[in-house]
């Protein structure tokens, strides 16, 4: 484990711009609204040859009975918790404040070293009004600016002097799980439940999660990176700019995932946004697992999973591939089936087919149902291969390609699962003339 850096302070004084500084790419969302990061977001950073894991938190908020306050505040206190060494950011713009005495106190209790930045310190006047932070009780401060970089290279230097040392490990990488979804579907939830760590903020306010968030999770022997997205509205609802970025970065973790889970709410039903989001997957080509989530509140009889997962199939019948299982994230039922089954895909997705067996598939294949005429000449499949995995592409060399029927097309691709499977897993099949 890489040691841990958080930076912490009241909101709107600039965290989220540092940390996308030194991080070195843009990953938090940064807008002018105070309060926006409200969850833990991590990324890794190197400074000086040291690799450090650097957390994100939501500004920090006075104890009230506001339920997204307290589930920020408590974020906050966790992510502290966690560190080796924290970043307190203050404004100089505004001067000490109430909120800023409040985390100083929170910090001291902690016992842990705490590098103390005098942000938007951009100029001479503000370096040296800078200096009143001292009054906080903290031995030394940097002033820097976040957005124009002033005084970060000080800070870091700093923060990597109070870093434990770590051993390196050997590289290698993760499987990265991706719960997709609408607003309010238990992503954040079910997520929770898997870590037993409350390293999301669930309420039911819709649209709570803001950032994609990544956590480590050793299950079954492996470790797995499951990544929490903001609920993907249409685009009609994204008024926010905030919601627009949240919608920007869940695609974008779509896209770096290797199995998207799609989570719905059993009682709500599979929507049209629902089927958007999961086609978006299937385009990147990406591993695939449908949650049925709030399983436990929905009326049973004896058939009700059945004819649930038929009316499914019945919206999506191009993708009667991917599995499907009903959960409940509130009480835990069935959410390790969840993790069982990307590992499954997980393996699908990787899965090579020899030559040799394509082959022989195909030459079955023609002997079953044989390819059209074109024109006087007679379609056939010369020849198979496999060219990648993870995702799985496959060439098919014959004559004509371009004549080759797209129902054909379809029952080669229908004939290619049913013999070697690939559940979860989209299929690309290329033809090419030879």
């Amino acid at each position: 484990m890489l040691p841990v850096v958080s930076i912490v302070g009241r909101p709107n004084v600039g965290k989220s711009t540092l940390f996308n500084r030194i991080v070195g790419e843009r990953q938090a969302i940064v807008d002018d609204t105070p309060g926006v990061t409200r969850d833990r977001h991590y990324g890794e950073a190197l400074w000086n040859g040291k690799d450090f894991t650097l957390i994100d938190t939501g500004g920090y908020l006075r104890s009230d009975d506001e339920v997204m306050s307290k589930g920020v505040r408590e974020q906050v206190e966790i992510a502290i918790s966690q560190s080796d060494v924290i970043i307190f950011v203050v404004d100089v713009l505004h001067g000490t404040t109430d909120l800023d005495d409040d985390v100083a106190e929170l910090l001291r209790r902690q016992k842990k070293p705490v590098i103390l930045a005098v942000n938007k310190a951009d100029n001479q006047e503000r370096i040296w009004n800078s200096q009143e932070f001292y009054k906080m009780g903290f031995n030394e401060l940097y002033p820097i600016s976040s957005t124009n970089g002033t005084g970060t290279g000080d800070l870091l230097d700093a923060v990597v002097a109070q870093l434990p040392d770590i051993e390196p490990e050997e590289e290698h990488r993760e499987p990265k799980i991706a719960f997709i979804g609408r607003p309010n579907v238990g992503k954040s939830s079910l997520l929770n439940a898997l870590l037993n760590d409350e390293r999301s903020i669930v309420t039911d306010i819709p649209g709570t999660t803001r950032d994609a968030i990544n956590s480590k999770l050793e299950y079954d022997g492996r470790e797995l990176i499951l990544v929490d997205t903001a609920g993907i509205r249409r685009k009609t609802r994204v008024k926010e700019n905030i919601e627009f970025y949240s919608s920007l970065r869940s695609s974008k973790s779509i896209r770096e995932c290797d199995v998207a889970v799609l989570l719905l709410d059993a009682v709500q039903g599979l929507e049209k946004q629902d089927i958007k989001i999961l086609k978006e997957a299937e385009q990147f080509n990406k591993g695939l697992v449908i949650a049925l989530n709030k399983w436990d509140l929905v009326e049973k009889e004896t058939n009700t999973e059945r004819d649930y997962r038929n009316f499914i199939r019945e919206m999506i019948p191009d993708l009667d591939y991917v599995p499907i299982v009903t959960i409940s994230a509130v009480r835990r039922q069935r959410i390790t089936k969840v993790l069982d089954l990307c590992l499954e895909v997980i393996g699908e997705r990787n899965k090579k087919i020899p030559t040799h067996e394509l082959n022989e598939f195909m030459q079955n294949l023609q002997k079953e149902r044989p390819l059209p005429m074109s024109g006087r000449r007679q379609l056939t499949l010369k020849y198979a291969t496999q060219v990648k995995s993870n995702p799985p592409v496959f060439i098919f060399f014959m004559n004509k390609p371009r004549e080759l029927p797209a129902n054909y097309r379809r029952y080669i691709y229908n004939k290619m699962r049913e013999a070697f499977g690939f559940k979860g897993v989209p299929l690309t099949l290329t033809f090419r003339e030879n």
